[in-house]
């Protein structure tokens, strides 16, 4: 047979279309034509398959005019993840394996010149697009990729070694032959137990800013902690992991893939939220992501986790202008000339400055040495639309040496979490999902506030200037509040301490 075909499938963002790899054998002046919006990794494909091939010991058609299209025609394919299928699609058109067993496989994997097939980024999005479509075929993936697929449930899956073990299992089989070997499935993931996170007692003091993590824990609410450098906001921030509920499933799928998407998946991590912490020189490129083909950003590989800004201010303007969008919607379009991927972007916002260039303003041990004209520069590097985006902004304060060294150990994060994990619970039965994520329609049905707390609440935002958004982030974070206490209604006790907990930066 001189035409084979074999099922594979590309990345274009979080999507994973299906790739018909085609190979046609022909004779005349022998060459190796590759064809299908084929970028320059793919095209390498050619001397990687032709040395695997003779490296494992099978025949390589030499002497004829090799032809492999990757259909459709205009959908871009990157990465090595099609020299298996190419190495198989020429084996099946020179009939040294089964062409009819191809039918029902996919296949992705890079080969080494060896033979030896290579993980490829992506395997959980490739092994979820083949669920969804219910074509009810097998994936063949190298080992380590295959470890990522099998996460997904009821997928069937095939991984293997090198190139031979599935040529092998794919050779055509005569009357009175022993039967094919089967490819292997892959091991069960050893996923890592009991991982220890930071506890929430180690930091001593700081009552306002660990009550703050507390309700942004519960509510799933964004955070800015304000205060001179060694308070202890990079520790608290790095504990609010250990307060969060563990992720469901579907939550654990989603977070994987975009890891997997980026190479940056480890499957003994499932279903353990991201902490992601990029440093303040990363670019908006960095951040919300971008590039050709578009790659996800921070803000995306922190989905169903938490992004920690620290030196927010220090963070390139545009780089934090491109936050804004994405924190209000929970996912980020990156639109190219060629191309357009949206990636999810639903993740818990914590950043930390300090509230002056010298870090002193409002602190009791050193003095301030800023003039408010460095201040009013220093602060005004956060917009104000960002500002309004992020629901509690909390100072923490210097503690004195002798109260440090004398307090006695925190609140442990585990009774903490019990309390997070409750009211999660109840925002989960009364509106399928977290305060945060209350579309403004649903917050009079919602919230349930009291008329008293409604008058408080408007009182306090005419006197303040809120926007309308931000009256919603407060009416979001009272919620909240009710809910750690338990409280049916929305009460003046609940709004007041929303309101405590929006307070606009020292010096403004």
């Amino acid at each position: 047979m001189s035409l084979a075909i074999v099922h594979s499938r590309a990345l274009l963002g979080l999507q994973a279309p299906e790739v018909t790899v085609e190979v046609h054998l022909a004779n005349g002046l022998p060459s190796f034509t590759l064809v299908g919006l084929a970028d320059t990794e793919v095209k390498e494909a050619r001397e990687r398959v032709r040395a695997a091939m003779q490296h494992s010991g099978l025949d390589f058609p030499h002497n004829r005019r090799i032809t492999v299209n990757l259909a459709p025609a205009d959908l871009p394919k990157e990465g090595g993840r099609f020299d298996l299928p190419i190495a198989l699609g020429i084996l099946a058109a020179a009939g040294h394996i089964d062409a009819a067993a191809l039918d029902g496989l996919e296949f992705a994997g890079e080969l080494s010149l060896a033979g030896d097939l290579r993980p490829v980024r992506g395997a959980l999005p490739m092994a979820l697009a083949l669920q969804r479509s219910g074509r009810g075929r097998t994936l063949v993936l190298p080992r380590r990729s295959a470890e990522e697929a099998a996460l997904v449930p009821g997928l069937a899956l095939r991984c293997a070694d090198h190139l031979d073990e599935i040529v092998e299992a794919l050779q055509p089989v005569e009357p009175g032959d022993p039967p094919t070997p089967v490819l292997p499935r892959p091991r069960p993931v050893e996923v890592r137990e009991g991982a220890l996170l930071p506890d929430l007692q180690d930091v001593r003091g700081q009552a306002a800013a660990k009550r703050a993590l507390e309700i942004a824990a519960a509510g799933r609410h964004s955070l800015l902690l304000v205060g001179p450098p060694g308070t202890g906001k990079s520790m608290l921030a790095q504990r609010l992991a250990g307060l969060l509920p563990p992720l469901s499933e579907e939550e654990a799928l989603e977070s994987a893939a975009v890891l997997s998407l980026a190479g940056r998946f480890e499957p003994a991590d499932w279903a353990r939220r991201v902490l992601r912490s990029p440093h303040h020189s990363a670019s908006s490129v960095a951040l919300v992501g971008g590039g050709s083909p578009p790659r996800p950003g921070e803000i995306s590989l922190a989905h169903h986790g938490i992004l920690f800004l620290d030196e927010l201010p220090e963070f390139p303007r545009g780089a934090l202008e491109a936050l804004r969008e994405p924190l209000e919607n929970g996912r980020i379009t990156i639109s190219r000339a060629a191309q357009q991927a949206e990636f999810p972007a639903r993740c818990q916002l914590v950043a930390a400055m300090n509230p002056c260039p010298c870090g002193m303003l409002g602190s009791t041990a050193k003095p301030c040495r800023c003039t408010p004209e460095a201040v009013q520069r220093y602060q005004n590097k956060l917009s104000g639309p960002l500002l309004d985006r992020i629901d509690l902004r909390v100072e923490v304060l210097a503690i004195p040496p002798e109260e440090l060294t004398g307090a006695p150990d925190g609140e442990p994060s585990r009774l903490v979490a019990e309390r997070v994990a409750e009211a999660r619970r109840r925002q989960q039965a009364r509106q399928g999902g977290s305060n945060a994520e209350l579309e403004a329609g649903q917050l009079h049905d919602q919230v349930r506030a009291e008329p008293e707390a409604t008058r408080f609440l408007n009182t306090a935002a005419s006197r303040l200037g809120w926007s309308g958004r931000s009256l919603h982030r407060v009416l979001r974070v009272a919620r909240t509040i009710a809910d750690l206490a338990e409280a049916d209604t929305l009460g003046v006790i609940h709004v007041a301490e929303a309101i405590q907990l929006r307070r606009a930066l020292p010096g403004r």
